[in-house]
């Protein structure tokens, strides 16, 4: 059997590739439309927009929480969240392609599992900005009244809730630039086939041949 006949046998039949599932595309698409929201009722009143934004932007905030808890329950208890983790063959292939880059003699780099290096980072990046965002958010709704509890601003000296608005909102403006760059990566003809997954939540046989090392990622028949 040649390489490519061996490459092929590892692909579904069915000629689709499951990448994502319904559950975690309905989070995915969730979670961005309350990113935005966030985002509306944190900037437009700066940029001159007056609405009652405050009781939106924690409601939605709660909203982030939740979602947040959710992703790592099922990622932690139903997903291999090690698919996420930057592994040594990464590694080895992004030296591979820099060292290439800049005229070296490596050899080739190998193809990613379902999720190469550069995105991997990314994830770990919004990670630590997002957590860093809702754990300093929670901490300011000690200073504003709820149906739910009345306001204590009293919890902290008003140097720590200068740092605590600083993570806030450099974080926030960080994430901006994150947005920035997930939007426009996936309009790219070369991330078609990735931005198409999100919407139907599969890839073709020969997507997945091209662009992912069956060894790394085990292919399951996305009807």
């Amino acid at each position: 059997m040649s390489v490519s006949e061996a490459s092929a046998s590892d692909a579904p039949s069915s000629g689709r590739v499951e990448r994502h599932l319904l559950i975690d595309r309905v989070y995915h698409w969730s979670t961005a439309a309350i990113v935005l929201a966030l985002m509306g009722t944190a900037f437009l009143p700066i940029l001159g927009w007056k609405f009652e934004w405050v009781s939106l932007h924690w409601m939605t905030g709660i909203a982030l929480v939740l979602l947040i808890l959710f992703h790592i329950t099922r990622a932690l208890a139903w997903q291999d969240w090690r698919v996420m983790m930057i592994d040594v063959g990464d590694v080895r292939d992004a030296w591979r392609r820099v060292a290439r880059t800049f005229g070296g003699s490596a050899p080739p780099p190998g193809k990613p599992g379902k999720y190469n290096i550069l995105q991997k980072l990314y994830h770990l990046a919004v990670a630590i900005l997002v957590l860093s965002i809702v754990a300093s958010g929670l901490l300011m709704l000690l200073k504003i009244d709820t149906p739910l509890w009345r306001r204590d601003p009293y919890w902290f000296a008003p140097e720590t809730w200068g740092v605590i608005y600083s993570i806030h909102g450099l974080a926030s403006m960080a994430m901006i630039t994150l947005l920035m760059i997930h939007i426009y990566f996936p309009l790219r003809p070369d991330e078609w086939w990735l931005t198409r997954s999100m919407f139907r939540g599969w890839i073709s046989s020969k997507e997945y041949l091209d662009h992912c090392d069956s060894s790394r990622w085990a292919a399951s028949d996305g009807h």
